[in-house]
């Protein structure tokens, strides 16, 4: 069920960042709750183009010429090219986007101040306890989660990692929002990884007004828990 998108920019894609500075029309740089809203806005889009590749059946590394060399009948090449391309591109953005987020939250506690980004749901910052809340804000902020925990089975390594259903993941080992591709990332990390530490960066829900908390566990894949797999988990890709 191929998703059309001709206004998808053409495949060729220059190297490094391509929006330098995020002026907002008049010149200034743009402040912290609009480099939010950038943010937000990059990462709808690709998740959008994510689900085009996944509509094909297809990541950022499948092979699309067969092995004499022509390309594939079965997908859209063209279609997919031009789609890896704008993936890189708005990645390429992301990335940008994030460095200058990161300067900006800085900047914003070393004056005393609090996080004014209310708009966003992801970073969560109370005006009454800046330097307690400061973590959690700024993790929230400048790693947004990609995957949520489904399941937890009972003693298995993820459950005496710490993971609890709901949990957010922002960062597993090497893999977070700019690379995980639909979570295959995770899968390259844990079999990579088995009998290893693997540090896993979450956010969860704590009910209270404040939000999410930002929490750090050390995971260890391994066979021979009693259960499937090397985790005991499900993830789903958010």
């Amino acid at each position: 069920m191929g998703l059309r998108m001709p206004d998808l920019h053409a495949p060729t894609v220059a190297s490094g960042p391509t929006s330098q500075g995020y002026a907002n029309g008049t010149g200034n740089v743009l402040t912290l709750p609009q480099l939010m809203a950038k943010k937000d806005n990059l990462e709808a889009e690709l998740s959008a183009l994510g689900s085009v590749l996944d509509s094909h059946n297809v990541n950022m590394t499948t092979p699309l010429l067969t092995s004499d060399g022509f390309p594939r009948a079965d997908i859209d090449v063209a279609q997919i090219r031009t789609t890896r391309a704008r993936i890189i591109r708005l990645k390429n953005d992301y990335k940008d986007v994030m460095a200058k987020m990161e300067v900006s939250v800085h900047e914003h506690f070393a004056a005393g101040k609090s996080l004014d980004v209310a708009a966003s749901s992801r970073t969560q910052a109370s005006t009454s306890g800046a330097h307690t809340t400061t973590g959690a804000a700024q993790s929230s902020a400048i790693e947004p989660p990609f995957a949520k925990v489904n399941t937890v089975v009972p003693d298995s390594p993820a459950e005496q990692a710490g993971l609890m259903v709901g949990d957010k993941i922002t960062r597993f080992g090497s893999a977070n929002f700019t690379n995980h591709e639909r979570l295959s990332k995770v899968a390259q990390v844990v079999q990579q990884n088995e009998n290893q530490v693997i540090p896993v960066k979450i956010l969860r829900d704590t009910g209270a007004p404040a939000g999410s908390t930002t929490l750090q566990l050390q995971l260890t894949p391994r066979r021979g828990w009693g259960g499937r797999g090397l985790l005991g988990c499900h993830l789903l890709p958010m």
